[in-house]
């Protein structure tokens, strides 16, 4: 029977079958390995934000990306811009990117977000082992992490 309240034993499974832990050192390569899992999770976040925040996004949606703003026609701007009164006619506009780059963008975007929701579920489950240890080294790496990743988002601006 699993414990319904934090214990602090050397003694505990996590996850998986095969990963049970049974001796003071297993606990500690447990704790590791739990805490650069939450670091990996916490460097996820900081790579999507920085992938999201890029300017890729603008620049393949803009029908004047990478023209000089000398060489561009403001009246024919304003026409092709999309205003509210014209989205509100039923005039169409594309909802997804159009080329190849964005699309890259947005799958790679994607697979980031599926390897951060496994990890932070698999990081949840590992709590719910109700082990203490395990418990300090989630909470561990996720201010680790945040320490370290965060600071780098500031140096990609």
């Amino acid at each position: 029977m699993m414990p319904m309240v934090f214990e602090v034993s050397s003694s505990v499974t996590l996850l998986f079958d095969f990963w049970h832990v049974n001796s003071p050192g297993g606990m500690f390569v447990s704790v590791l390995v739990v805490m650069l899992l939450t670091i990996l999770y916490e460097m996820l976040k900081v790579w999507r934000l920085w992938l999201g925040r890029g300017p890729s996004l603008k620049e393949y949606s803009t029908p004047y990306a990478g023209t000089p703003s000398h060489q561009i026609d403001n009246s024919s701007v304003l026409e092709n811009s999309h205003s509210e009164s014209s989205l509100t006619t039923g005039e169409s506009s594309s909802f997804f990117p159009n080329n190849k780059a964005s699309w890259l963008l947005h799958g790679i975007q994607t697979l980031l977000h599926f390897l951060q929701v496994t990890l932070g579920y698999m990081l949840m489950l590992c709590v719910m082992s109700f082990n203490t240890w395990i418990f300090l080294g989630v909470i561990l790496g996720s201010a680790l992490g945040y320490f370290i990743s965060f600071p780098l988002l500031e140096q990609f601006r």
